[in-house]
């Protein structure tokens, strides 16, 4: 996915596709709350700010456990990205067992109004959210 480059932060990347109308972000590394909440607040701006209705959420690069955001995650920044128009959301597996984790934790507190579908790779992800 390629697109306009709207943030760069050593924990995160994040990206515009106008071609496929979607938002990216590519987090890296270890991730705390803190940077957690401040990507997540910047995606929420970003989709806010460019109306889109999909968000492609890759945590290909991320290590380690960030389950202690898991509940504020999908209880307040959720319905937020909701309420600004997200509809779509392609979440793309590090292939580290306790990132891993903390995405099946943020899950299993229930999203509800936006299409979550989880993907071991981000090709199929973009795939996925062309097509939707």
């Amino acid at each position: 996915m390629h697109g306009k480059q709207l943030a760069q932060e050593s924990y995160i990347t994040i990206r515009y596709d106008l071609i496929n109308d979607t938002l990216s972000a590519d987090w890296k590394g270890e991730q705390t709350q803190e940077t957690v909440r401040d990507g997540c607040e910047k995606i929420l701006r970003f989709m806010t700010v460019y109306r889109c209705a999909k968000l492609l959420n890759d945590n290909t690069h991320v290590t380690g456990m960030w389950s202690d955001s898991a509940e504020w995650v999908a209880l307040d920044w959720v319905p937020r990205m909701e309420k600004a128009g997200c509809r779509f959301l392609a979440h793309v597996y590090s292939p580290d067992i306790y990132a891993r984790l903390s995405v099946e934790k943020t899950i299993d507190f229930g999203i509800k109004g936006i299409l979550v579908t989880t993907f071991n790779g981000r090709a199929a992800a973009e795939e996925w959210l062309c097509a939707v």
